[in-house]
């Protein structure tokens, strides 16, 4: 064959994406000898990576990291990867540190028990970069309104990329693969003004490209609930799937995604969902031991610190009823679930969406919603009282419960007395139906009051191809398609229970490992 001349671009390494995970394969292969380049759909970098809470989990001891990996994620992911995941978490933060130079950031790393009661949760920790010089006060960054955690993150991977001068193309969007029998040749790119380029891609291609929380369609055939938002990104479509799929590409972990309830804006053309409050995580085998990762309001400022707030809501079913605790020890993570209930009898999902519920005392109480987006369009300004909310339909507004219910067509005396029930619990400080923490409890009693409606969100999606040790992509019978690597959220090893910081861990560890792996390859001739 003589494809050569047919080439418009040829580089050694191909990184498609532009978030954390590919950052950090670009720099990993820059690093080993490779030509390198990044191509990024979107026309603003850093995927969800820059829009994150940007603590990476980390670990103090391998052993004990790889038995808490092992539990959370339930025997769906082989030992072998989960170990080199695990030896990963042990030397991230060294990575980091080195790394953070460039921007003359600070990183913190302070230790952090895993979500779960699990073997090896003491061992773990995060691995923060708490101050980045150059966009400290800044209104934003790239796409991203105020400075979140993510930012400062991606800020150190951007300028180290940037000083090691590897392109970068915005607005690029990989198609397709470009193969020859089995073999990964290349990538075929859609520019900013619509042309098809080839590149061709000497040893390898790393799909960095996330997962597919703004697919829809994907979405319904691999989630049972339906709707599910997409919460703050809107490039990660599948992409990287579809062209994993197409050379040959075991998938795994495609039911499994990250989020929680959320409201939907009144507009429907609004593209996100809307977050809730920010709520600090707690650990349910230690209730003392809380996390505030991530607690910060729409514009990135600390919002609450470690102490578990009253939560001003309940949730109710569409008959009326209570039907969870509205504050799981993971609230980003496992408050989706339990929407996700199909009733055979009536043919629908009974809490998709569900109704949300408080008093004149909980609107006050506090700002209940937030917008976080890496994107141009579709921003939110939630109002601090919740009184603009109000105004523009996302809460309605009764002077009793009985006109409440009657005003979402459910029995009054069905909505009074589960909301009697948990007043008298609230009393009671204890939350017999559900378990909810007394401290996070809070009585509906002062009218109007108010209802809204809660739907499944997804932050980001776990599943993908299937990989191994050196992050390779791998084909239903185990083998390895040539010269194709995942990293970051594309395939995640996460199939059963999160862990918070996680995707960061496999966007920095997976990340380096693939661009290492990927430029220890001979380049192939034509």
């Amino acid at each position: 064959m003589t494809e050569r001349a047919v080439y418009d671009q040829e580089v050694d390494v191909a990184v498609v994406g532009f978030g954390a995970a590919g950052a950090a394969a670009a720099i990993a292969a820059h690093d080993a000898g490779a030509r390198v380049a990044i191509f990024e759909k979107m026309p603003d970098p850093g995927g969800l990576s820059i829009v994150s809470a940007g603590g990476i989990r980390i670990a103090f001891d391998s052993d004990a990291a790889f038995a808490y990996l092992r539990e959370t994620c339930g025997g769906r992911t082989p030992d072998d990867v989960l170990r080199v995941l695990a030896d990963g978490m042990t030397d991230v933060a060294d990575w980091v540190r080195e790394l953070a130079a460039a921007s003359d950031a600070v990183v913190k790393v302070t230790p952090a028990p895993g979500n779960y009661p699990l073997p090896g949760s003491g061992v773990l920790g995060y691995c923060e970069v708490i101050e980045v010089p150059a966009i400290e006060g800044a209104p934003s960054f790239h796409a991203v309104r105020g400075i979140r955690p993510g930012c400062r993150l991606f800020k150190v991977l951007e300028d180290n990329v940037r000083a090691r001068g590897i392109p970068v193309h915005l607005g690029h969007a990989a198609r397709r693969l470009v193969r020859d029998g089995t073999r990964v040749r290349g990538i075929t790119v859609e520019t900013g003004d619509g042309r098809q380029i080839r590149v061709a891609a000497r040893r390898a291609v790393i799909l960095a490209c996330g997962g597919f929380e703004a697919n829809a369609e994907m979405k319904r055939n691999f989630f049972q609930a339906d709707p599910v938002l997409p919460a703050s990104f809107l490039g990660n479509t599948g992409d990287g799937i579809a062209m994993a799929q197409e050379a040959g590409a075991a998938l795994w972990h495609m039911w499994h995604y990250h989020g929680p309830y959320g409201f939907r804006h009144p507009d429907p053309a609004f593209p996100y969902g809307l977050y809730l409050k920010a709520i600090p995580m707690w650990h349910p085998g230690d209730p003392d031991s809380t996390s505030d990762l991530g607690v910060v309001d729409q514009h990135g400022k600390p919002a609450g610190g470690k102490q578990l707030p009253r939560l001003a809501w309940i949730l109710l079913d569409k008959t009326g009823r209570r039907f969870m605790d509205e504050y799981p020890p993971y609230p980003g993570d496992f408050g989706v679930r339990p929407l996700d209930l199909y009733d055979s009898k009536t043919q629908s999902f009974p809490r998709i969406p569900a109704h949300i519920v408080f008093d004149e005392a909980g609107r006050r109480m506090y700002p209940l919603g937030r917008c976080a987006t890496n994107g141009r369009d579709g921003w939110y300004e939630w109002s601090q009282d919740n009184a603009r909310e109000v105004e523009l339909g996302f809460f309605r507004r009764y002077e009793s419960w009985e006109a409440l219910a009657r005003g979402i067509g459910v029995e009054p005396d069905t909505l009074t007395s589960q909301i009697d029930s948990w007043n008298a619990a609230c009393d009671l400080g204890h939350d017999d139906a559900y378990g909810r923490r007394p401290e996070t409890m809070t009585a509906l009693r002062e009218p109007p009051f108010y209802v809204g409606q809660v739907w499944p969100m997804v932050i980001n999606t776990q599943g993908g191809p299937v990989r191994n040790v050196r992050q390779e992509i791998q084909d239903p019978f185990g083998d390895v398609i040539p010269r194709l690597y995942a990293a970051g959220e594309l395939g995640s090893v996460f199939g059963h229970l999160y862990l918070s910081g996680g995707n960061l861990a496999e966007c920095m560890v997976g990340g380096r490992i693939a661009g290492r792996e990927a430029a220890s390859l001979e380049a192939w001739r034509d």
